[in-house]
């Protein structure tokens, strides 16, 4: 059964999912926004607090992986918030470019009306629907590209991600190796010293044993010398 730690994690997880499509989202609809300005403005209100709200998401992401009890579970998690921080820099990167094209496009529109302004509105009329069209399927074309290479930086970041991963749990793997490596070279050690003192023990006990047969003797000798003699 889930802890409420990974339930959490995962709730935030997909919080911050959530925000990074609608911000996709909102930033396909800057690019073909058509104006006024009024609307590029509400559009990027509404951008910016889904960026404020994304910020703090992957924060609390980041807070939750320093409270892991196991360094695995750290690292997946601060891979994840990596990743996510990754392409949240890549939305600024793709909204301020947004902002971009639909602010020369709205310019663009200003002065064609300007330029046209003298002309019938039948023909003003064709004019803008010829253009129209051909602005859209420039709009389509250049999201469908856009929303390609988003794809294509998300696979990129999922391997990554993946990779750091793999990198990690090897060095835990590698880690736990070593530990059980230099425990079994304690335990090694501790044998071989309590080998060494019973040894030393024994040695002390046979010398001593060796020294009394000797002093016995002596003993021996002198008084089987000396007895005739008292």
């Amino acid at each position: 059964m889930a802890s409420s730690e990974d339930v959490n994690v995962r709730i935030c997880a997909q919080e911050i999912i959530k925000y990074d499509l609608e911000i996709k989202a909102l930033i396909q609809d800057i690019i073909v926004c058509p104006g006024p300005q009024a609307a590029l403005t509400e559009l990027n209100s509404q951008v910016k607090n889904k960026f404020n709200k994304l910020r703090l998401r992957i924060q609390d992401l980041e807070q939750m992986a320093q409270e892991q009890d196991t360094e695995l579970d750290r690292m997946s998690i601060l891979a994840e918030m990596e990743s996510q921080r990754r392409q949240m820099l890549s939305n600024q990167t793709a909204w301020r470019k947004a902002n971009l094209a639909c602010k020369l496009a709205i310019d663009k529109t200003e002065k064609d009306e300007l330029l046209h302004g003298g002309d019938s509105p039948s023909t003003r009329q064709r004019k803008v629907t010829k253009e129209t069209l051909v602005e859209s399927s420039s709009s389509i074309t250049e999201s469908l590209m856009s929303i390609s290479r988003m794809m294509s930086e998300q696979v990129k970041q999922s391997e990554d991600t993946i990779g750091t991963l793999a990198t990690s749990s090897r060095t835990v793997q590698e880690t736990n190796e070593e530990f059980r490596n230099m425990t079994g070279t304690i335990h090694l050690g501790r044998k071989l010293i309590l080998k060494y003192n019973r040894r030393e023990l024994t040695d002390k006990l046979l010398i001593f044993l060796a020294l009394a047969l000797f002093f016995a003797t002596v003993l021996y000798i002198l008084k089987k010398r000396l007895l005739p003699f008292i």
